[in-house]
């Protein structure tokens, strides 16, 4: 649903949610809550995907201290190969707003719908470069997932994960025809599945 509502406007006790990791062949689902503090401005609040990775780090940190509230929540593996990639992400996403330490009024989602949630919510499409309280989502979420990629990296060396962070690059796909998938890919994605009937 889209509210017509200037979304620059609408900030009092507003959740921004959103995620990061849909499209890779392994590891969890990372999705955040972030309500912003009127009163506390960030500068700098982007979709974290146009950050440089030095400067998503320090909003991280700033995220985490300044925001009334925020949550980072997930669903692993083993919950997007049994419920799909869809499902997975939109009960991630639940878990991130109700893990928040205040209820919202409003949640706002970025993509095209919604989670089941207890509160108000919309969804708004590229809504990680409108709503500042999404683009702080979307930083807390792909920050913590980038790192999570790094130590999944040193535990499962030879597919290169700290560089493509999971997603089917050419160098993951030959790795994995190489290596055979690990327990932290989706055996519900494609490549993996087709490996695995091979």
């Amino acid at each position: 649903m889209q509210l017509g509502l200037d979304f620059s406007q609408v900030q009092e006790l507003v959740a921004g949610v959103d995620e990061v990791g849909r499209g890779p062949l392994c590891g969890a689902v990372v999705t955040a809550a972030v309500i912003l503090d009127p009163s506390r401005p960030i500068l700098g609040l982007n979709d974290s995907k146009k950050l440089s990775e030095a400067r998503r780090e320090r909003l991280f940190d700033e995220i985490r201290e300044k925001a009334l509230a925020w949550c980072i929540a997930r669903a692993e593996v083993e919950e997007i190969d049994r419920l799909n990639i869809l499902h997975a992400t939109m009960l991630a996403m639940q878990r991130a707003v109700e893990g928040l330490s205040v209820t919202p009024r409003l949640a706002l989602i970025d993509g095209n719908r919604c989670p089941i949630l207890q509160v108000p919510s919309a969804a708004v499409v590229k809504g990680d470069s409108q709503v500042p309280a999404i683009a702080a989502a979307s930083i807390l979420a792909k920050v913590s997932r980038d790192r999570e990629m790094q130590l999944l990296d040193a535990q499962y060396p030879g597919y290169g994960i700290a560089g493509h962070k999971g997603y089917p690059t050419a160098v993951h796909l030959e790795a994995l025809r190489r290596l055979g998938p690990t327990p932290i890919h989706r055996r519900s994605f494609a490549p993996v599945r087709a490996l695995l009937e091979d």
